[in-house]
């Protein structure tokens, strides 16, 4: 069934599109038709929005009882958008609400080779938007699979123009490559929800594939890609295989070739790069990889990732932004009160960072952000917590207070890093 809707005016215009995400209440039973209609009047009737705008409160009431939001999604930036004039694509889902399950591999004993989701999943919900880069990371790994999948679709010849379906993530420990797997993966569900029936997020620990499995050889490896290319032979689902930090895969091998591991090791690594060969030639596969250190990533893998994306420490800008929906949160949940409103960067910018009553608390809010650079995101998100759980006196504080208390947490947290 096709659930995703282009709206188009006459023949031969080209529209920019804005994806509308349309999250359904897990318990509805309505036709999706049906929440498509809704929607679309929803849009006519609201069709200029600031930036990525979502509705989560409905006067419509089919919509007030069976679906949870409706997101214009992934816009940058805070400008005014006419939805008349672009070509609208509406992704309706709801999540899964079931936890991992274990891809066991023999039945007599549980061996675990693997987590398997079904998604889009409740347990990644909100993890692409809580996530914040430079601008156009997120934009360009998104567009890098949806053609990745078109060119499969469309029949490209790879022999012609080549890609591998392999996407790698690298960078320091903390800047959340694992998280943005998962989110890309649960966005990518959503997207191409009318291209497939389901998703399915597969994640291998290279750890455990060693430390469990090494008399083992190559064989638990074969029988574990066997389950995965189970999983791929259903041409109505779409794959994501993640492998986390996959430089421990080609370590092992070199420390193999220097004879400081058994030559197990070497049949285990090569075992695992000519499974990842054999199913990157399906179409509806996706394999995402993570390394903390990429100069011991051997080239016999980097050569098959397409895009070797680098991801580096929050910027100051990426910080206050991070704090900024910290503090949103913290104020929505009555933790930080009253509310008060703090400007973006781009509010402050249009005022030349001049201090007054206005800009005061957001002024304090980027220097704090300038002052927090160099921490993973990671610690980041910490921050908050430990502002309110050592240095927050009372249930409820001001804005003003709970500033202070992150700026004692940021100063702590900068003491901690040098030991």
């Amino acid at each position: 069934m096709d659930i995703s809707d282009h709206h188009m005016t006459d023949v031969g215009s080209i529209r920019p599109d804005v994806h509308i995400e349309v999250h359904v209440k897990s318990q509805s039973t309505a036709k999706r038709s049906e929440v498509r209609t809704h929607v679309l009047s929803l849009l006519d009737r609201h069709s200029t929005v600031l930036g990525s705008y979502t509705w989560t409160e409905f006067d419509d009431e089919f919509l007030a009882k069976n679906v949870e939001s409706v997101s214009v999604a992934d816009l940058t930036g805070p400008k005014l958008v006419d939805l008349k004039v672009h070509n609208l694509c509406i992704h309706i889902f709801s999540l899964n609400d079931d936890s991992p399950s274990m891809l066991a591999l023999e039945e007599e004993e549980e061996l675990s080779a693997a987590n398997h989701w079904l998604l889009p999943a409740a347990e990644f919900h909100g993890i692409w938007e809580s996530l914040i880069y430079e601008e156009g990371i997120k934009t360009q790994l998104l567009d890098y699979v949806s053609t990745t999948i078109f060119f499969s679709d469309r029949n490209v010849d790879s022999n012609l123009i080549a890609w591998n379906r392999v996407v790698l993530l690298h960078g320091p420990p903390g800047t959340g490559k694992t998280s943005l797997c998962k989110g890309l993966a649960q966005k990518l569900s959503i997207r191409l929800s009318g291209r497939y029936a389901h998703s399915q997020f597969v994640e291998i620990n290279s750890h455990s594939l060693f430390s469990k499995w090494f008399s083992e050889s190559g064989k638990l490896v074969t029988k574990m890609f066997q389950k995965i290319q189970e999983l791929i032979d259903d041409k109505d689902a779409l794959v994501f295989v993640l492998i986390d930090e996959v430089e421990s895969l080609t370590a092992s091998r070199s420390a193999a070739q220097a004879g400081t591991e058994p030559s197990d090791a070497i049949r285990v690594v090569n075992s695992v790069l000519t499974q990842l060969d054999q199913i990157k030639r399906h179409p509806n596969v996706v394999i995402l990889t993570t390394s903390n250190v990429t100069e011991k990533i051997d080239l016999a893998f980097v050569d098959r990732a397409d895009i070797k994306q680098y991801i580096g420490p929050p910027s100051a800008s990426a910080i206050f932004h991070i704090y900024l929906s910290c503090l949103e949160e913290l104020m929505k949940r009555h933790i930080i009160y009253p509310r008060q409103q703090l400007l973006s960067l781009e509010e402050l910018g249009t005022m030349n960072f001049m201090e007054s009553d206005v800009t005061r608390l957001s002024l304090t809010l980027r220097n704090l952000a300038q002052r927090s650079v160099g921490l993973s995101g990671r610690a980041l998100r910490k921050i908050p917590f430990l502002a309110h759980a050592l240095y927050g006196k009372s249930s409820t504080l001001t804005v003003e207070g709970f500033l202070k208390a992150m700026e004692r947490a940021v100063d702590k947290q900068r003491q901690e890093q040098r030991f």
